[in-house]
């Protein structure tokens, strides 16, 4: 498989609730590949199956070091079962909206539930960098960007910078 493209927003597809998986096969397991082929490729940590155009609930999430081996997630229907009470503010970017970055909050830590790339049933409890970069990409699933978690104020300055690259960005020959 190719490496899939990265929509960037603004893109109504980002905005579109993905479908649930019926089970976990080869076609699921090469585009897990390729989404964390192109994750990689754009330095980004997570990335869910929609910001590559495909409408199903699958994401890919790598929060290991540099210089450490990388440690890929996959998962497939992914659902918070657990969230802690304590939430913390930190900075967050997404792959769909390059070069641009705010503060949002989120539960400290949290328990999800998922299918594994062998279509086993797993759960996963995280905190820090994992936990945010997981309800991030869930967020994608829902058709829910971290600016969806702003203002409107400094959404629209983001949204409206986006469209302006796009605009000016060349077409592809």
């Amino acid at each position: 498989m190719t490496k899939p493209t990265i929509i960037v927003a603004p893109d109504p597809r980002l905005k579109q609730r993905a479908m649930p998986v019926a089970r976990v096969d080869g076609e699921i397991r090469q585009l897990m590949d390729g989404m964390l082929d192109a994750m990689y490729a754009a330095n980004g940590v997570g990335l869910a199956a929609p910001q590559v155009g495909v409408l199903k609930r699958i994401i890919v999430v790598d929060t290991s070091q540099p210089e450490e081996a990388p440690e890929p997630h996959r998962m497939v229907n992914p659902e918070i079962v657990w969230t802690s009470d304590d939430s913390i503010r930190r900075e967050e970017g997404c792959l769909s909206l390059p070069e641009h970055y705010a503060e949002v909050t989120r539960p400290e830590r949290i328990r999800v539930r998922y299918l594994d790339a062998e279509n086993e049933i797993r759960e996963l409890e995280a905190g820090g960098l994992l936990a945010r970069c997981v309800q991030h990409e869930i967020d994608h699933l829902e058709g829910t960007l971290f600016v969806d978690h702003i203002s409107s104020l400094k959404r629209n300055i983001i949204l409206r910078k986006l469209t302006k690259t796009k605009r000016m960005a060349p077409v592809p020959a």
